[in-house]
């Protein structure tokens, strides 16, 4: 169906894998724009409730910007929801867990940025290396990291470009678990696996207020505004809303509806 990537749904799980590994998946506009109807897919199906990003072959996640598409002189034009079809999609409540089975360089790590989790293999490599050919990472880099990392750590790998392994994206705090090389994807699905055994309307309003409430000014702003938050307030509205408490009641399993 899709020419650059591919896509897989395991009931409510959603696996997208970018597929142009012979430019360690790199990305260029046809690319972009592919990702960005799989995600309005995605976003708009209820019956999709997370979506793993991951890259195909063994050797990178996504090298960023298709450098050679960008230096033909051809036009690099950008869906709204930004590189990768994420960047800038900001109404995305659904999770999204990033499986990094090797380099995530520019737009690569700027993707998985994008994303709430981060699991990373023991090879995958993260920069943001666009300064060392006249380019600033502007797809979210420059203002996701510093605020996942603290404005010094960030810088330190802003101003450098240098690269940073798995381990050490665990110890700076923007990797959620390292394992074995080609275990990535595995793990992701375990993560996965765990939110899907939750209710998708809480999950959701849970994101949500995660996300508006570190915008807001403090965290009495956030608590005052919360209510007002549109996933949480379908939250309330919910069936699952009314399943939960039933269920733990009734000492069963609940059977969510995501609705």
């Amino acid at each position: 169906m899709y020419q650059y990537c591919r896509v897989e749904r395991e009931g409510p799980l959603t696996i997208v894998t970018l597929d142009r590994p012979e430019v360690l998946n790199a990305l260029h506009p046809p690319a972009h724009r592919e990702l960005a109807e799989v995600f309005d897919v995605f976003a708009e199906d209820p019956d999709q409730w997370v979506a793993i990003i991951t890259g195909a072959g063994e050797r990178a996640f996504s090298a960023g910007d298709d450098l050679k598409y960008r230096a033909a002189g051809r036009t690099m034009t950008m869906p709204d929801s930004g590189f990768g079809g994420i960047a800038r999609r900001f109404d995305l409540d659904k999770p999204l867990i990033a499986a990094v089975n090797g380099i995530a360089m520019g737009g690569g790590f700027e993707i998985a940025l994008a994303c709430d989790i981060i699991i990373a293999a023991e090879t995958a490599k993260f920069a943001l290396p666009e300064p060392r050919v006249g380019l600033a990472a502007l797809a979210g880099g420059l203002h996701r990291l510093p605020r996942e990392i603290g404005v010094k750590q960030a810088l330190g790998m802003i101003l450098t470009g240098r690269r940073v392994s798995a381990r050490d994206g665990l110890a700076l705090g923007f990797v959620n678990e390292v394992v074995p090389a080609g275990e990535a994807l595995q793990a992701a699905r375990r993560w996965a696996a765990q939110i899907l055994e939750l209710s998708p309307m809480s999950v959701r309003a849970s994101k949500q207020a995660v996300y508006r409430g570190l915008a807001e000014a403090s965290v009495r702003d956030a608590l005052a505004n919360q209510s007002e938050y549109p996933a949480v307030a379908a939250m309330f509205r919910s069936d699952d809303f009314a399943e939960g408490p039933r269920a733990f009641a009734e000492k069963r399993p609940p059977r969510w509806r995501g609705r």
